[in-house]
């Protein structure tokens, strides 16, 4: 099968009733992120799939389904280089202080702090998915808001024919 109709198969399966939509509530973000098909599928299972027995997550939980809400769908060989994906290490600018920092997004069983591996449920990882290269992201975090600027991405998979990840 080609990768023009794997993509085909994979945009079939996330619009089957398998992943269903999400429904917006009051005071979601309205902004529109790109995201592969591949993405998309997995994070559909990873909230599908998620247990939140006492309601710790539920908050990261909602702003990944909020997120997911606003996607614009692309294959992964068409997505932009800039624009950051699952298993992306991006370098971000913090709007107070200037302080720059690297961080890969990724699934929540690969995070680790030490390896400034971010999960996709954390507040920033929700934030950086789906952004480009020069864009300002904004999100939630236990003391307020933290907003920063996506200076670069060092990697992306999908630029780099690493399509298995």
């Amino acid at each position: 099968m080609s990768t023009v109709d794997n993509e085909r198969q994979e945009h079939a399966q996330v619009n089957t009733a398998k992943w269903k939509p999400w429904r917006s509530g009051s005071g979601m973000n309205s902004r529109k992120i790109i995201i592969t098909f591949q993405d998309m599928k997995r994070l559909y299972d990873l909230l599908n799939n998620a247990r939140d027995p006492f309601g710790r997550d539920t908050p990261y939980l909602e702003t990944l389904r909020n997120e997911l809400n606003h996607a614009s769908l692309v294959g992964s060989n068409a997505i932009d280089a800039d624009v950051v994906t699952m298993n992306s290490t991006v370098v971000v600018r913090e709007s107070k202080g200037g302080q720059t920092s690297q961080f890969t997004l990724v699934f929540p069983e690969r995070a680790n702090p030490e390896t400034n591996h971010v999960s996709v449920l954390a507040p920033l990882g929700a934030g950086l998915l789906g952004y480009r290269v020069g864009d300002r992201v904004s999100f939630a975090v236990p003391t307020g808001r933290r907003t920063c600027e996506i200076v670069d991405i060092v990697y992306q998979p999908e630029a780099a024919g690493d399509l298995h990840l």
